[in-house]
């Protein structure tokens, strides 16, 4: 009886903690949905541009895309997708962005596709925010131009 009430306890921990938001919500579209959602949104596009083999796009996978406090933050302000830059749209996507090293982190402009702040490498979470509002802070001032 005690493993049925206990099993039981899991089983519902487990249900509610799969519901659980943490971190970054990231899109997996093809491109074209991203940024179609995107303009709809009115929301930046956040894009891990990574390779399966990239030692510091493991690292963001791991440390830093699941903290809560900045996915909280960048799923309020940004689209955020990532690709693989060696599968699929992946190449297209890199040529079209010009990515020469892993990770390359990108905000992007839905409405113009142009890159609006472009990151290179590791950063940690205080480091990805200050990045996330520095291209926040340079879409606006391009909008009041």
């Amino acid at each position: 009886m005690k493993k049925i009430a206990v099993l039981s306890l899991l089983i519902t921990f487990a249900s509610f903690s799969s519901f659980a938001q943490d971190g970054i919500k990231f899109e997996h579209d093809s491109w074209e949905a991203v940024v179609s959602k995107a303009k709809a949104e009115n929301k930046l596009i956040f894009l891990d541009a990574y390779t399966s083999w990239c030692g510091p796009c493991k690292m963001l996978q791991k440390n830093v895309f699941p903290d809560q406090a900045l996915g909280s933050y960048f799923n309020q302000n940004f689209l955020s997708t990532k690709i693989d830059m060696e599968k699929g749209e992946g190449p297209s996507i890199a040529r079209k962005f010009a990515v020469r090293a892993y990770p390359t982190l990108f905000f992007i402009d839905p409405n113009t596709e142009q890159v609006v702040h472009k990151i290179l490498g590791y950063k940690n979470v205080a480091q990805l925010k200050a990045m996330g509002a520095a291209a926040l802070s340079k879409l606006e001032v391009s909008r009041t131009r």
